[in-house]
């Protein structure tokens, strides 16, 4: 890919991106304001329905409180625009069937609000009013199950006042209300208050309705047909929030034909049980036709900014990319050998002269280091291979003595070449261990010169953890633990088979037992346990000491390394024989870690399973 295009791309990248992210902003912002907006709206309008309800019952009230009983009780219904009317004196006061007339005469004050009337109060009224009012339950789609199918009780507003003696007594109570079932008047007027008579592309842009539980008995939502949707429900989802939980709810919601922005509140009587629901809601479409002629605008300029700036975009990158081209040139040049390699530091472009400039006092020194570099790798080669020389031959030369020194020092401590005395055993004993220490010492030497000349070859066999490699380790350095009383444990199952090199595994599990061994408290516990990964055996070798620390686990397998702590202090060392174990572990494929625990430390490594 050319450097124009390069930059091109770099160019239309940063462009579309600013361009995307505005884009989204823009959304956002749109959306979110005029649906924020919307939904304000709508909770502000209910705030206004509730008011204009609560007006009505108190108008009912103080009509009652302005009239006197003794007069006409029908043409007082009449005048103050009433369904019914009662004067119910105080000898026939068992006989009252509302809550609230009861409460009037009861506390002696006037009392207002909702409830249901029953079918055996309703059908007392005068003519066929019952039957008028009975509305048939329609099937509704979202709302819950029921097995009714006539709504015959009804949901009144009403009032009660008592009428009182000249000693202050109750007299009497004076009561009537309006039936909201199909009473249009005060759901008409409330949509007129709130949201006039707006039609949007035929359809009301607000509605007003009043539930009896959860069925609708004044409406002016329109069902398909253009009737006023009347005995159908609200949905299961609103009916469990509004009437079960008694909270008031909004959001958008599907209302019969069409999406509104929705708010419900539940209706109360006296008592606190909801017994109905009140409802406003605003068309959505509006606001959604809104929001997109909105968002058209506002994306065809930032496109129509975003074109302008691509074309920009293809000039300025052609001016650019001419010298950086030769730069490039000059770069592939200098990459192939050729250190003499010059740029042209004369353009039109200040910052491109300077760094061709640079470029060039580079080309120079990169030639000055090249040859720098070159002879200290050969010096550090014939350095590298005298210091690996010297280890192999220094080892070589100590294993064949010591070998010697070895099984003649323990043929005497043991006794085979006459009786010794204890001050002699115990002299021998402190010999035994420096010469098993100096033989370990020349063996990791020896093991580090074949890591160094990269002889460290892999011949993988199927091996068993526990029998071929782990029991050996454990057994060869038995006579060690047994002076330090430590428990060991080989818990690695039996059938638990790995691929790897006999000999170098065998290095391995020596390194992390005996260091195992030399760093344990005495009478400390150690254990080996494995268990198939992915494919692979995860090996765990613990012992109990004192938890290495997170700074330290960072120098653990450098090579030559020792850790500064009490315990280590105590036991001698050269820093190899994790560097070793490191080495023949990644050789394998595998890895190695080691992993603090409360009491101790676990040195944990992965290696193929068969």
């Amino acid at each position: 890919m050319s450097i124009k295009t390069r930059i091109l791309i770099s160019f239309l990248v940063v462009l579309l991106t600013l361009s995307v992210s505005i884009a989204l902003l823009g959304y956002y912002v749109v959306m979110h304001d005029i649906f924020g907006r919307a939904e304000r709206k709508v909770l502000n309008d209910l705030k206004v329905a509730r008011m204009v309800y609560t007006a009505e019952i108190e108008r009912i009230g103080q009509g009652l409180r302005l009239v006197s009983p003794n007069g006409d009780i029908e043409g007082l219904r009449e005048r103050l625009d009433l369904h019914y009317l009662r004067y119910v004196p105080a000898s026939d006061f068992a006989t009252l069937q509302s809550d609230l007339a009861r409460l009037a005469a009861t506390d002696g004050r006037a009392t207002g609000g909702t409830r249901r009337m029953s079918r055996e109060e309703l059908d007392s009224m005068p003519g066929d009013f019952a039957g008028k009012r009975s509305i048939p339950i329609k099937a509704t789609p979202m709302a819950g199950p029921t097995e009714r199918e006539v709504l015959d009780n009804v949901m009144v507003k009403e009032c009660a006042v008592p009428v009182m003696n000249d000693v202050g007594r109750v007299d009497g109570v004076l009561y009537g209300g309006r039936v909201v079932n199909r009473d249009y008047t005060f759901v008409d007027r409330i949509r007129d208050l709130v949201y006039g008579r707006e039609l949007y592309r035929g359809k009301p842009v607000g509605t007003v309705t009043i539930f009896q539980d959860d069925v609708r008995i004044s409406t002016n939502v329109l069902d398909e047909s253009g009737q006023r949707a009347v005995g159908t429900r609200v949905s299961s989802q609103v009916y469990e929030k509004v009437v079960r939980e008694g909270q008031v709810w909004h959001d958008r919601a599907f209302v019969v034909t069409d999406w509104y922005k929705t708010a419900y509140e539940p209706i109360k009587n006296i008592q606190g049980e909801v017994i109905g629901i009140l409802y406003v809601g605003t068309l959505e479409q509006p606001f959604h036709d809104m929001a997109r002629q909105v968002l058209v605008i506002f994306l065809l300029a930032v496109g129509a900014v975003t074109l302008i700036a691509v074309l920009f975009s293809f000039i300025l990158a052609g001016a650019l990319s001419r010298p950086l081209t030769q730069v490039v040139h000059a770069s592939e040049c200098l990459a192939s050998g050729d250190w003499g390699c010059q740029v042209n530091a004369n353009t039109s472009i200040k910052d491109i002269n300077s760094m061709a400039e640079a470029f060039n006092a580079m080309a120079i020194g990169l030639k000055e280091r090249q040859e720098s570099l070159r002879v200290s790798n050969e010096k550090l080669a014939a350095m590298n291979k005298s210091y690996v020389d010297l280890i192999g031959f220094v080892a070589h030369e100590l294993k064949g003595i010591l070998a010697s020194a070895v099984m003649n020092a323990y043929a005497v401590r043991d006794g085979y070449l006459g009786m010794v005395n204890f001050k002699q055993r115990k002299a021998l004993d402190s010999v035994t261990r420096n010469l098993d220490y100096l033989d370990a010492t020349v063996k990791k030497f020896l093991n580090l010169g074949r890591v160094e000349r990269g002889e460290l070859e892999v011949h993988k066999t199927s091996l068993s953890l526990k029998k071929d490699v782990f029991d050996v380790s454990i057994q060869s350095l038995a006579a060690i633990s047994l002076r330090k009383k430590l428990n060991i444990s080989n818990e690695v199952d039996p059938g638990l088979d790995v691929q790897a090199d006999a000999d170098l595994m065998q290095i391995v599990a020596n390194n992390l037992v005996s260091n195992a061994i030399k760093y344990s408290p005495d009478a400390g516990r150690i254990s080996v346990t494995a268990r198939p990964v992915n494919g692979k055996v995860e090996v765990d070798v613990y012992n109990d000491s004192t938890p290495i620390s997170e700074e330290q686990r960072a120098r653990l397998f450098q090579k030559f390394s020792r850790l500064d702590s009490p315990e280590t202090k105590k036991v001698k060392g050269t820093g190899l024989g994790l560097y070793i174990t490191k080495q023949i572990i990644e050789r394998h494929g595998g890895s190695i870690r080691v992993e603090p625990r409360e009491h101790g430390n676990s040195f944990v490594f992965q290696i193929e399973r068969n």
